[in-house]
């Protein structure tokens, strides 16, 4: 297990924001890492993704690392954020701009 909380600590400082999530960006495997996708898309936010569905031992490890049960999972300026219900309610109640202000990360909410 050291291992692989040694490989996430890597993952999570390889950029600013980090998604561990069930498939791609471009093809998320569920509704709440496309939900995740969308959220990020819609404020501008550039992020690394990591797919769990492909390694079995980091879909367990980063529950135990960020003791949280369940993906997505979001890291920002290598803090855990929470998962996709902490993320749409910082979107809909307007704090995700504190957040994103908080950690300096560049944000830019799209035009429809």
């Amino acid at each position: 297990m050291a291992k692989t909380s040694e490989k996430i600590t890597k993952l999570i400082e390889s950029d600013d924001v980090v998604l561990f999530m069930k498939g791609t960006p471009d093809f998320p495997q569920c509704g709440f890492s496309a939900n995740v996708v969308g959220i990020l898309n819609y404020f501008g936010i550039k992020f690394s993704s990591f797919n769990v569905l492909e390694d079995n031992e980091l879909r367990e490890g980063i529950k135990s690392f960020s003791n949280w049960p369940t993906i997505p999972q979001i890291y920002m300026k290598k803090e855990f954020i929470g998962g996709c219900d902490i993320l749409r309610e910082l979107a809909e109640n307007g704090e995700i701009q504190d957040v994103l202000n908080k950690h300096k990360i560049e944000y830019k909410i799209k035009a429809n």
